[in-house]
């Protein structure tokens, strides 16, 4: 019987010895599917969380936004002749309304 020489063997001794086991091949197959091609994948998972964190500060936002609805509200009922003149510079016909502007401090 004749002994064949492998014409791959000088690069299958250059291959580190982890990668010469089926088992640890398989497994970083598995992690890279996992990591890279899932359905839940890192890069799906992190926009995600990055549209949750926007919703949650849109959330913030906008409670605050009726919390201030809210005082205006309760403004308007308790004064609401204050109200009228200073959110819509309404006036009686026998008198001028100035309007005062307060510079930005910065």
């Amino acid at each position: 019987m004749a002994v064949r020489n492998n014409p791959f063997k000088p690069f299958t001794k250059k291959i580190p010895a982890p990668f010469k086991n089926k088992y640890f091949v398989v497994s970083i197959c598995f992690v890279a599917l996992l990591i890279f091609f899932d359905k839940h994948d890192v890069l799906t998972n992190y926009q995600l969380q990055q549209t949750l964190n926007e919703m949650e500060a849109d959330k913030q936002y906008f409670k605050e936004k009726i919390k201030e609805a809210h005082q205006d509200r309760v403004d308007i009922e308790n004064n609401q002749e204050k109200f009228a003149r200073e959110k819509y510079y309404l006036q009686k016909s026998n008198e001028d309304v100035f309007i005062m502007v307060e510079p930005d401090q910065e």
